[in-house]
């Protein structure tokens, strides 16, 4: 009796560790499809010529080299604006905050604008600072959008990565006399840094990936500018490119060449993080010294 019942449990666990392997494999299968159909589409429109020119109507030429850079520009200012806001607010929530009320209430907030769709950001970032605060269309606009976007992501993923730092670790600096402030900066931070470069990751991500909100905040300009002049000029990012290309001008090949540049830029943004993640990780927290 003993060992058919053993044999049962037996049979359930291959069972369920083949449900494992299959849902795996389906997920890697549609992965691997997906990025193999838009490498062989966009391939061959991916030229020195697209990427690093501009779009003249007069010479019937297409260049992305704007969308390129409008894009970096607003991964800059979202990150820029986002990371210290956001690393700010859950150290706070972490390590400072005595109303657990007040971090619950902050905690679903943040939970709740994770869910929200982009389109609504976009909305709401037009009438807050295109018609509210006077801003023009462009990357300022765009990426003070993306920031209210990529905020709740960034607090969450920190707020988890500093409360795996054993309290052992913050109680032993404490008992050697360090402040409160050198606890969480030289032996909470550094040894959370793992998770605040996932978030940065994420957050990139949806950056890079959005085009929703930036259709009404950040525009569908595809003239060259540089830093500065983009922050109050309509500037296209990639994902509005690809859209206008793939949806207003019939230009299939283009938007599959700028897919294949999305591929390339996650997978250098993905490939640095986890680079950085890894220093980080095998660098030694600072010893505490008595402040």
């Amino acid at each position: 009796m003993k060992d058919t019942g053993m044999a049962k449990r037996l049979a359930r666990d291959r069972a369920r560790r083949g449900l494992l392997y299959f849902c795996a494999g389906l997920t890697c299968c549609i992965l691997l499809t997906m990025i193999g159909e838009i490498l062989y589409r966009g391939l061959g429109s991916l030229t020195w010529k697209l990427v690093s020119t501009q779009s003249s109507y007069l010479r019937n030429t297409i260049g992305i080299l704007p969308n390129i850079l409008n894009t970096l520009y607003i991964i800059f200012v979202a990150l820029v604006i986002a990371l210290p806001v956001g690393v700010g607010a859950a150290v706070y929530l972490t390590e400072y905050a005595a109303s657990k009320r007040l971090v619950r209430v902050i905690e679903f907030a943040t939970e709740t604008l994770t869910g929200i769709p982009s389109i609504l950001f976009g909305l709401v970032g037009m009438l807050v600072f295109l018609q509210l605060l006077g801003l023009q269309e462009g990357i300022l606009a765009g990426g003070l959008t993306l920031v209210v976007m990529i905020l709740p992501t960034i607090i969450r993923t920190t707020q988890e990565s500093l409360k795996t730092v054993p309290d052992a670790w913050r109680e032993g600096a404490l008992a050697l006399g360090a402040g409160k402030w050198r606890v969480v900066r030289t032996v909470v931070l550094p040894n959370a840094m793992d998770g605040i470069l996932t978030g940065c990751i994420l957050a990139a991500g949806r950056i890079v990936g959005e085009s929703a909100a930036l259709l009404f905040t950040a525009g569908f300009g595809f003239v060259l500018n540089d830093f500065a002049g983009s922050l109050q000029s309509s500037s296209a990012t990639l994902t509005v490119a690809l859209y206008v290309y793939a949806s207003e001008r019939g230009e299939t090949g283009v938007a599959f060449a700028i897919a294949c540049l999305l591929l390339l830029l996650t997978l250098l943004l993905n490939l640095a993080a986890d680079r950085a993640a890894k220093k980080f990780k095998n660098r030694e927290a600072p010893v505490c010294r008595k402040s």
